[in-house]
């Protein structure tokens, strides 16, 4: 093939001159300026668009585009000045009116003038830069008509005027009012703002400042409240009908400053209605209003937390150290479940279940509850009264309830364990009487106290129930063993594992000789069928069902008493009368508890099967006794109770508190150990501090205390200190 030169081909235009009419722009521009004229006068039906269309795209086509521009820009301006008198010259309401028509009008011409120029806003107007037709007509409008000097200020005056009416109760044309202020807003957001949503927001201000004071003035705090919301929900209202809706977080806010957060020290603290007064009278309506009032406000929230709290913690404090509400434990613990369901309602159906006004609760609680040293003792006899009789025919889920309640109380105690040991002594005195009215809801306690503390501190409630069961095995296999004792069972006897049970020290007491007897028949089947134990009697902790004839009319009785009524009981059975120094000897009852005894059963109306001279309330030791001929029940079987203090004396107070440091010893040195064997080195005050956070949640470990478990310690070589910083210890190992 050869190889052939390339050519390069041109195609150049046509030589001929397209040759325009000299005076064909100034003639065209004619046809369309009349058009516009007839388009503001509304006489548009006349007109031919497909033509004018045509005549405005052969001017732009010819390079005519600016004359057509600003012609149309002079054209405009000139319409729209005469629009601006007409608004003027307009009275009263139907000032609005005629500048709410003429807008209408306006924009109807400005979209016919658009669908002429179209050509001209597609190709001339973005090549130049110059402003669209729509836009162009808008920003006209706006410079001629709303911010001429005749127009501006009054249009601001008497849109405000209309507000201002609407708020006084009038009622005003809220379709005309919705017209101006969006057009206001097709002018842009500046106009807008700047023309109206700035005045208007500061003119509400002013307005709201002094119609907060005259209704502080007047009102309590729930009238004020009401008020204050009415007006927030009419301004949100007020949005809705005929304000941008981006001014509504503006105008809640002016509303929500001046009447809220202005006031609010002055509403939560107003005498006879504020806060104070809201939560004891249970206004949730009135606390409701303000929680979701204040919620608005900066600080609002803090400010009633911090009044309710003040509040709870005072009436708590007055509640725990009142001594005449010290005197019934029982009535003690209901007022503060009531104080406690009362608040939870009110923060449940006011608060919106919110989470720091809980929290807040809780703690002040808290604070309250262990200002009082004897609060885990009370619980635990409000849970010994329930169990006993107090929940008597309540059904399953109602138990629970109640029993949560307690939980609940018994969480915010700082000294569990105290109450513990209270609780064990309580539980052990309703298993050995059988005075429980349910297993089940024993067992369901215990199980909330081992989720709560974990298994060590429920491990020897749960060995009470396990003796009650084997000891109940232990009986059957007596009586098998022993025939010759009948059907008749004359005794039961609990065998109780020492660590398990709060037992004292061996307390003698002479057992009457049938008893002694029978007692030391068991001893030796217990001791029999099981090595390497001890048995010691427990007398202070039994009872006994005693028959008894009185009077020559020979009535019968079966007296339920304790062990030690039954051995003074017995005296009786080979004397007619006996002192007070007789009985001590032949029992060897230690004093107190046989003046008890003794009380019960000669000073209590109704049980009184002995008489004793002198008559009186207590117990002399030169006192004699013998048995009430006249004594009388309409029962058959009589319970006499022994005369006992419900709370504890101060000596025994004093010795359940001993007893509760000793056993925190082992406790406190075995935290110790535990952090220092993973830390191997630490500073006192660290120790200090994490000995406190683990035991927490049995007791509120002393630093002194702490301080002296480190001691002992470190004299038992389990630490030592450090030869440089004394303050350092080391784990040995």
């Amino acid at each position: 093939m050869s190889n052939q030169k390339k050519r390069n081909f041109q195609i150049e235009a046509f030589k001929h001159r397209v040759v325009v009419d000299p005076k064909y722009a100034d003639k065209t521009w004619k046809i369309l300026e009349h058009a516009i004229h007839e388009i503001y006068n509304h006489n548009a039906s006349g007109l031919s668009f497909e033509e004018l269309y045509r005549n405005a795209y052969n001017m732009v086509l010819h390079k005519f585009g600016e004359k057509l521009y600003n012609g149309l820009v002079a054209t405009m301006t000139s319409h729209l000045r005469e629009i601006s008198k007409s608004i003027e010259a307009a009275q009263g309401d139907s000032f609005l009116e005629e500048l709410n028509r003429k807008w209408n009008d306006h924009n109807k011409a400005l979209q016919m003038i658009r669908d002429i120029l179209m050509y001209m806003d597609r190709t001339y107007i973005p090549s130049t830069h110059k402003t669209p037709v729509h836009e162009l007509g808008l920003n006209l409008w706006r410079d001629n008509i709303i911010h001429s000097s005749k127009i501006q200020t009054r249009l601001q005056n008497t849109l405000l005027e209309l507000v201002h009416r609407e708020r006084t109760g009038e009622v005003i044309d809220r379709g005309l009012m919705r017209n101006i202020v969006k057009m206001l807003m097709d002018l842009g957001s500046s106009v807008y703002q700047e023309d109206f949503e700035k005045p208007f927001l500061e003119v509400s201000a002013e307005f709201y400042r002094g119609e907060s004071q005259k209704f502080i003035e007047c009102c309590d705090c729930g009238d004020y409240l009401k008020k204050a919301e009415k007006r927030l929900n009419e301004e949100i209202e007020r949005v809705t009908h005929y304000l941008d809706s981006k001014s509504e977080v503006k105008i809640t806010n002016v509303v929500e400053k001046e009447m809220i957060a202005n006031h609010m020290l002055r509403l939560v603290h107003m005498e006879n209605s504020g806060l104070v007064n809201m939560l004891l009278d249970d206004k949730y309506e009135d606390l409701g209003r303000m929680y979701n009032l204040f919620h608005r406000v900066p600080n609002g929230l803090s400010t009633i937390r911090e009044v309710m709290t003040s509040h709870l913690r005072e009436t708590g404090k007055q509640l725990v150290t009142d001594p005449e509400r010290l005197k019934d434990p029982v009535e003690f613990v209901q007022r503060l479940l009531d104080e406690k369901d009362k608040y939870d309602s009110i923060i449940s159906n006011a608060f919106n279940n919110d989470k720091t006004f809980q929290n807040a609760l809780n703690s002040s609680f808290e604070y309250f509850i262990n200002l009082n040293a004897r609060s885990p003792e009370f619980i635990s006899l409000f849970v010994d009264d329930k169990l006993r009789k107090g929940l008597k025919g309540v059904s399953e889920e109602d138990v629970e309830i109640i029993l949560d309640k307690v939980m609940m109380l018994f969480r915010y105690l700082q000294e569990k364990d105290v109450f513990e040991k209270y609780y064990k002594q309580h539980l052990a005195k309703r298993l050995l009487s059988g005075k429980t009215i349910s297993d089940d809801a024993e067992r369901s306690l215990i199980v909330k106290l081992k989720t709560e503390c974990g298994y060590q501190f429920t491990s020897k409630l749960e060995g009470m129930f396990t003796d009650m069961k084997t000891s109940q095995d232990t009986m059957q296999g007596f009586y098998a063993s022993h025939l010759e004792l009948g059907d008749a069972r004359t005794l039961v006897v609990q065998v109780l594992t020492t660590g398990s049970w709060p037992t004292q020290p061996g307390v003698t007491c002479n057992l009457p000789a049938e008893m002694s007897a029978l007692c030391e028949k068991f001893r030796s089947y217990y001791l029999g069928t099981h090595t390497g134990r001890r048995l010691s009697w427990q007398t202070n902790m039994g009872t006994a069902d005693v028959k008894a004839t009185f009077g020559k009319g020979g009535q019968k009785h079966e007296l339920n008493v304790s062990t030690y009524q039954m051995c003074v009981l017995m005296l009786f059975n080979n004397a007619e009368r006996l002192s007070y120094k007789e009985i001590e000897q032949a029992t060897e009852i230690p004093a107190a508890d046989l003046k008890r005894c003794l009380q019960s059963m000669a000073c209590v109306k109704g049980k009184n099967v002995l008489r004793k001279e002198p008559m009186s309330k207590d117990i002399g030791e030169e006192d004699v006794f013998f048995v009430n001929d006249k004594f009388t029940s309409k029962f058959y079987k009589v319970k006499i109770g022994t005369v006992v203090a419900q709370k504890e004396s101060e000596p025994e107070k004093q010795e359940t508190r001993q007893r509760v440091e000793e056993d925190r010893k082992p406790q406190i040195e075995a935290a110790i150990v535990r952090i220092m064997k993973s830390r191997r080195v630490l500073d006192h005050n660290n120790i200090i501090t994490e000995v406190t956070k683990q035991l927490q949640s049995r007791f509120l470990a002393n630093p002194t205390e702490i301080k002296k478990r480190i001691e002992s310690l470190i004299e038992r070589d389990f630490l030592e200190r450090d030869s440089v910083d004394r303050k350092l210890y080391r784990y040995l190992a």
